[in-house]
Protein backbone atom coordinates (compact mmCIF):
# COMPACT_ATOMS: atom_id res chain seq x y z
CA UNK A 1 0.00 0.00 0.00
CA UNK A 2 1.46 3.27 -0.73
CA UNK A 3 1.97 6.26 1.80
CA UNK A 4 1.31 9.59 1.46
CA UNK A 5 3.90 12.30 2.45
CA UNK A 6 4.70 16.39 1.79
CA UNK A 7 7.65 18.37 1.54
CA UNK A 8 8.21 21.78 2.85
CA UNK A 9 10.68 22.34 0.22
CA UNK A 10 8.40 25.03 -1.53
CA UNK A 11 7.03 26.71 1.27
CA UNK A 12 9.74 28.95 2.53
CA UNK A 13 7.66 31.96 1.27
CA UNK A 14 5.51 30.95 4.39
CA UNK A 15 8.78 31.46 6.87
CA UNK A 16 10.60 28.45 8.99
CA UNK A 17 7.54 28.76 11.77
CA UNK A 18 4.99 28.17 9.51
CA UNK A 19 6.39 24.25 9.03
CA UNK A 20 4.45 23.70 12.63
CA UNK A 21 1.09 24.66 11.03
CA UNK A 22 1.65 22.37 8.26
CA UNK A 23 2.96 19.32 10.83
CA UNK A 24 0.49 19.94 12.67
CA UNK A 25 -2.52 19.91 9.55
CA UNK A 26 -1.00 17.04 7.73
CA UNK A 27 -1.31 14.63 10.73
CA UNK A 28 -4.36 15.50 10.82
CA UNK A 29 -4.84 15.09 7.06
CA UNK A 30 -3.56 11.27 7.19
CA UNK A 31 0.07 12.04 5.78
CA UNK A 32 2.72 9.61 6.86
CA UNK A 33 5.91 12.02 5.85
CA UNK A 34 7.20 15.61 6.46
CA UNK A 35 10.11 16.17 3.61
CA UNK A 36 12.09 19.16 3.42
CA UNK A 37 15.52 20.54 0.96
CA UNK A 38 18.48 22.03 1.87
CA UNK A 39 19.96 24.49 -0.04
CA UNK A 40 20.71 28.23 0.28
CA UNK A 41 17.53 28.63 2.67
CA UNK A 42 16.39 26.60 5.99
CA UNK A 43 18.77 23.75 7.71
CA UNK A 44 16.88 20.42 6.75
CA UNK A 45 17.78 19.20 10.38
CA UNK A 46 16.67 21.89 12.29
CA UNK A 47 13.44 22.50 10.76
CA UNK A 48 12.79 18.51 10.81
CA UNK A 49 14.07 18.67 14.86
CA UNK A 50 11.03 21.09 15.17
CA UNK A 51 8.57 19.04 13.15
CA UNK A 52 9.67 15.88 15.95
CA UNK A 53 8.65 17.90 18.54
CA UNK A 54 5.20 18.58 17.63
CA UNK A 55 4.21 15.50 15.22
CA UNK A 56 6.56 12.90 16.69
CA UNK A 57 4.24 10.08 14.12
CA UNK A 58 5.17 11.48 11.36
CA UNK A 59 8.44 9.66 9.30
CA UNK A 60 10.99 12.61 8.02
CA UNK A 61 12.37 13.06 5.02
CA UNK A 62 15.45 14.95 3.67
CA UNK A 63 15.06 15.65 0.01
CA UNK A 64 18.14 16.14 -0.58
CA UNK A 65 21.38 17.42 1.60
CA UNK A 66 23.94 17.75 -0.87
CA UNK A 67 27.03 15.43 -0.22
CA UNK A 68 29.42 17.98 -1.43
CA UNK A 69 28.42 20.22 1.71
CA UNK A 70 27.86 17.65 4.11
CA UNK A 71 30.17 14.97 5.33
CA UNK A 72 28.98 11.21 5.40
CA UNK A 73 30.17 11.48 9.30
CA UNK A 74 28.42 14.80 9.94
CA UNK A 75 25.12 13.41 7.34
CA UNK A 76 24.82 10.44 10.06
CA UNK A 77 24.87 12.86 12.96
CA UNK A 78 22.33 14.69 11.67
CA UNK A 79 20.02 11.99 10.72
CA UNK A 80 21.11 9.62 14.43
CA UNK A 81 19.76 12.85 15.88
CA UNK A 82 16.35 12.91 14.49
CA UNK A 83 15.99 9.59 14.77
CA UNK A 84 16.59 9.60 18.72
CA UNK A 85 13.96 12.90 18.97
CA UNK A 86 11.95 10.59 16.94
CA UNK A 87 12.48 6.79 17.74
CA UNK A 88 9.27 5.38 16.67
CA UNK A 89 9.27 7.10 13.35
CA UNK A 90 11.20 6.61 9.84
CA UNK A 91 13.80 8.78 9.22
CA UNK A 92 14.98 9.45 5.15
CA UNK A 93 17.85 10.49 4.74
CA UNK A 94 17.64 11.73 1.43
CA UNK A 95 20.87 12.79 -0.39
CA UNK A 96 22.06 13.62 -3.83
CA UNK A 97 24.21 15.73 -6.02
CA UNK A 98 23.51 19.01 -5.80
CA UNK A 99 23.34 21.27 -8.80
CA UNK A 100 26.51 23.75 -9.95
CA UNK A 101 24.40 26.81 -9.45
CA UNK A 102 23.53 25.85 -5.43
CA UNK A 103 27.01 24.77 -5.28
CA UNK A 104 28.65 28.15 -5.68
CA UNK A 105 26.93 29.72 -3.16
CA UNK A 106 28.57 27.60 -1.21
CA UNK A 107 32.09 28.27 -2.53
CA UNK A 108 31.90 24.44 -4.39
CA UNK A 109 32.55 23.87 -8.11
CA UNK A 110 31.01 21.07 -9.97
CA UNK A 111 31.48 17.30 -8.93
CA UNK A 112 34.20 15.01 -10.88
CA UNK A 113 32.70 11.40 -10.92
CA UNK A 114 29.61 12.16 -9.86
CA UNK A 115 28.23 8.22 -10.03
CA UNK A 116 31.47 7.62 -8.14
CA UNK A 117 31.43 9.91 -5.73
CA UNK A 118 27.79 8.88 -5.01
CA UNK A 119 28.25 5.27 -4.73
CA UNK A 120 31.62 5.72 -2.21
CA UNK A 121 29.19 8.32 0.07
CA UNK A 122 26.97 6.35 0.62
CA UNK A 123 28.70 3.15 1.65
CA UNK A 124 30.81 4.79 3.69
CA UNK A 125 27.52 6.73 5.54
CA UNK A 126 26.13 3.15 5.77
CA UNK A 127 29.10 2.30 8.15
CA UNK A 128 28.55 5.60 10.00
CA UNK A 129 25.24 4.94 10.53
CA UNK A 130 26.06 1.52 12.04
CA UNK A 131 27.36 2.37 15.46
CA UNK A 132 30.77 0.34 14.72
CA UNK A 133 34.04 2.04 14.88
CA UNK A 134 34.51 3.52 10.90
CA UNK A 135 37.97 3.50 9.22
CA UNK A 136 37.78 4.10 5.90
CA UNK A 137 39.93 5.37 2.63
CA UNK A 138 38.22 6.23 -0.32
CA UNK A 139 38.78 8.51 -3.79
CA UNK A 140 36.82 11.24 -1.79
CA UNK A 141 36.75 10.95 1.69
CA UNK A 142 38.33 9.54 4.36
CA UNK A 143 37.71 8.60 8.00
CA UNK A 144 39.66 7.27 10.91
CA UNK A 145 38.24 5.79 14.05
CA UNK A 146 34.89 7.61 13.66
CA UNK A 147 32.08 6.17 15.66
CA UNK A 148 28.77 7.92 16.31
CA UNK A 149 28.24 8.95 19.90
CA UNK A 150 25.01 8.22 20.20
CA UNK A 151 23.13 4.80 20.93
CA UNK A 152 19.81 4.15 18.63
CA UNK A 153 17.08 0.97 18.95
CA UNK A 154 16.46 -1.38 16.34
CA UNK A 155 15.36 1.28 14.20
CA UNK A 156 17.77 4.11 12.14
CA UNK A 157 17.72 6.05 9.76
CA UNK A 158 17.62 5.05 5.65
CA UNK A 159 19.26 6.15 2.95
CA UNK A 160 17.63 8.14 0.20
CA UNK A 161 19.35 8.66 -2.92
CA UNK A 162 17.82 11.72 -5.25
CA UNK A 163 18.27 10.55 -9.06
CA UNK A 164 16.85 11.74 -12.46
CA UNK A 165 19.66 10.05 -15.19
CA UNK A 166 19.60 6.19 -16.00
CA UNK A 167 23.53 5.27 -14.13
CA UNK A 168 21.83 7.02 -10.74
CA UNK A 169 18.84 5.59 -11.02
CA UNK A 170 20.27 2.44 -11.29
CA UNK A 171 22.73 2.92 -8.62
CA UNK A 172 19.95 4.22 -6.44
CA UNK A 173 18.53 0.50 -6.69
CA UNK A 174 21.64 -1.38 -5.79
CA UNK A 175 23.17 1.00 -2.70
CA UNK A 176 20.05 2.67 -1.46
CA UNK A 177 16.71 2.04 0.54
CA UNK A 178 14.73 4.09 -1.50
CA UNK A 179 15.04 6.92 -4.04
CA UNK A 180 13.49 10.26 -4.60
CA UNK A 181 12.36 11.46 -8.03
CA UNK A 182 11.76 14.96 -8.75
CA UNK A 183 9.78 17.41 -11.10
CA UNK A 184 9.07 13.76 -13.04
CA UNK A 185 6.08 13.68 -15.51
CA UNK A 186 3.85 10.92 -14.66
CA UNK A 187 4.40 9.25 -18.12
CA UNK A 188 7.91 9.01 -17.11
CA UNK A 189 7.69 7.11 -14.12
CA UNK A 190 7.64 3.72 -15.12
CA UNK A 191 10.79 3.54 -17.22
CA UNK A 192 12.81 5.52 -14.12
CA UNK A 193 10.89 2.86 -12.02
CA UNK A 194 12.54 -0.18 -14.73
CA UNK A 195 15.85 1.77 -14.23
CA UNK A 196 16.07 1.38 -10.55
CA UNK A 197 15.01 -2.03 -10.62
CA UNK A 198 17.77 -2.61 -12.78
CA UNK A 199 19.58 -2.35 -9.61
CA UNK A 200 17.53 -3.16 -6.99
CA UNK A 201 14.80 -3.26 -4.74
CA UNK A 202 15.05 0.55 -3.55
CA UNK A 203 11.57 1.86 -2.26
CA UNK A 204 10.41 4.65 -4.56
CA UNK A 205 9.34 8.32 -3.65
CA UNK A 206 8.28 10.77 -6.26
CA UNK A 207 7.90 14.90 -5.49
CA UNK A 208 4.53 15.64 -6.86
CA UNK A 209 4.22 19.17 -7.95
CA UNK A 210 0.72 20.62 -7.52
CA UNK A 211 -1.35 23.52 -7.02
CA UNK A 212 -5.52 24.18 -6.56
CA UNK A 213 -5.90 27.41 -8.71
CA UNK A 214 -6.88 28.63 -12.08
CA UNK A 215 -4.29 27.75 -14.60
CA UNK A 216 -4.16 31.21 -16.36
CA UNK A 217 -3.23 33.21 -12.92
CA UNK A 218 -0.72 30.69 -11.67
CA UNK A 219 1.05 29.81 -15.26
CA UNK A 220 3.67 32.59 -14.91
CA UNK A 221 4.57 31.09 -11.47
CA UNK A 222 5.23 27.96 -13.33
CA UNK A 223 7.03 28.83 -16.48
CA UNK A 224 9.34 30.69 -13.65
CA UNK A 225 10.08 27.52 -11.41
CA UNK A 226 10.33 25.38 -14.76
CA UNK A 227 13.23 27.62 -16.29
CA UNK A 228 15.16 27.62 -13.07
CA UNK A 229 14.92 23.38 -13.36
CA UNK A 230 15.70 23.60 -17.22
CA UNK A 231 19.01 25.70 -17.16
CA UNK A 232 20.25 23.18 -15.05
CA UNK A 233 21.68 19.92 -16.96
CA UNK A 234 20.31 16.86 -15.13
CA UNK A 235 16.87 17.97 -15.34
CA UNK A 236 17.31 19.60 -18.59
CA UNK A 237 18.38 15.76 -20.05
CA UNK A 238 15.65 14.35 -17.65
CA UNK A 239 13.09 16.57 -19.50
CA UNK A 240 14.49 15.69 -22.99
CA UNK A 241 13.85 12.00 -22.09
CA UNK A 242 10.47 12.62 -21.02
CA UNK A 243 9.10 14.16 -24.38
CA UNK A 244 9.80 18.34 -23.91
CA UNK A 245 13.19 18.37 -25.33
CA UNK A 246 12.03 21.28 -28.11
CA UNK A 247 10.18 23.36 -25.28
CA UNK A 248 14.23 22.99 -23.41
CA UNK A 249 16.31 23.21 -26.28
CA UNK A 250 13.82 26.80 -27.08
CA UNK A 251 14.12 27.67 -23.55
CA UNK A 252 17.65 27.15 -23.72
CA UNK A 253 17.97 29.11 -27.15
CA UNK A 254 16.35 32.08 -26.30
CA UNK A 255 18.38 32.70 -22.67
CA UNK A 256 21.54 32.58 -24.63
CA UNK A 257 20.58 35.50 -26.61
CA UNK A 258 19.56 37.01 -22.67
CA UNK A 259 15.63 36.80 -24.20
CA UNK A 260 14.44 35.65 -20.39
CA UNK A 261 10.46 36.64 -21.83
CA UNK A 262 10.88 34.52 -25.04
CA UNK A 263 12.51 31.70 -22.64
CA UNK A 264 9.94 31.65 -20.44
CA UNK A 265 6.97 31.39 -23.51
CA UNK A 266 8.56 28.38 -24.74
CA UNK A 267 7.63 26.77 -21.24
CA UNK A 268 4.63 24.77 -22.94
CA UNK A 269 1.23 24.48 -21.14
CA UNK A 270 1.45 20.57 -21.73
CA UNK A 271 5.05 21.04 -19.97
CA UNK A 272 3.60 22.74 -17.10
CA UNK A 273 0.83 20.37 -16.77
CA UNK A 274 2.82 17.29 -17.12
CA UNK A 275 4.97 19.03 -13.90
CA UNK A 276 3.91 21.81 -12.32
CA UNK A 277 0.46 20.56 -12.30
CA UNK A 278 -2.44 23.53 -11.41
CA UNK A 279 -6.13 22.83 -10.78
CA UNK A 280 -9.19 22.39 -9.49
CA UNK A 281 -9.21 20.15 -6.06
CA UNK A 282 -10.61 16.60 -7.98
CA UNK A 283 -8.03 17.73 -10.76
CA UNK A 284 -5.31 17.94 -8.13
CA UNK A 285 -6.22 14.44 -6.43
CA UNK A 286 -6.12 12.98 -10.06
CA UNK A 287 -3.03 14.07 -10.67
CA UNK A 288 -1.39 12.28 -7.44
CA UNK A 289 -3.42 9.27 -8.37
CA UNK A 290 -1.47 9.00 -11.79
CA UNK A 291 1.69 8.92 -9.65
CA UNK A 292 0.11 6.08 -7.91
CA UNK A 293 -1.31 4.19 -9.76
CA UNK A 294 2.36 4.59 -12.07
CA UNK A 295 3.80 2.58 -9.09
CA UNK A 296 5.40 5.36 -7.35
CA UNK A 297 5.10 4.16 -3.37
CA UNK A 298 5.32 6.96 -1.63
CA UNK A 299 3.95 10.16 -2.98
CA UNK A 300 5.08 13.50 -1.67
CA UNK A 301 3.56 16.45 -2.22
CA UNK A 302 5.68 19.37 -2.95
CA UNK A 303 2.41 22.12 -2.80
CA UNK A 304 3.30 25.33 -5.03
CA UNK A 305 2.11 28.46 -3.14
CA UNK A 306 0.95 29.89 -5.96
CA UNK A 307 -2.05 32.82 -5.05
CA UNK A 308 -2.43 36.21 -3.24
CA UNK A 309 -2.66 34.24 0.37
CA UNK A 310 -0.12 31.28 -0.33
CA UNK A 311 -0.92 29.54 3.31
CA UNK A 312 -5.06 29.23 2.29
CA UNK A 313 -3.75 27.82 -1.53
CA UNK A 314 -1.12 25.28 0.30
CA UNK A 315 -3.93 24.25 2.81
CA UNK A 316 -6.33 23.71 -0.14
CA UNK A 317 -4.03 21.23 -2.00
CA UNK A 318 -2.78 19.34 0.84
CA UNK A 319 -6.73 18.69 1.17
CA UNK A 320 -6.67 17.88 -2.27
CA UNK A 321 -3.91 15.41 -2.30
CA UNK A 322 -5.20 14.04 0.73
CA UNK A 323 -7.84 12.65 -1.18
CA UNK A 324 -6.12 10.13 -2.94
CA UNK A 325 -6.80 6.53 -3.12
CA UNK A 326 -3.70 4.70 -1.67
Amino acid sequence: MAELGVTFGSLGVLGPRAVIDIAQMSQKMGYRSLWTVEATGTDAFSLLGAVSAVAPALALGTGIVPIQVRTPALAAMSAATLQALSPDADIWLGVGVSAPGILSQHGLSRPDRPIARMREYVALLRECLSGESVTFEGDFWSVKRFRLGMRLGERRPKIVMAALGPQMLKLAGEVADGVLLNYIPVGHVKPSIAQVRAGGDAKIFAYVHAAVGEYERSAKSARKDLFNYAMADGYANMFRSAGFAAEVDALRAHQAKRDREGALAAISQNMIQAIDFIGSDKQVTDFVQGYVDAGVEHPVLMPMPWGEDRFAVTQQTMAAAAAVSL
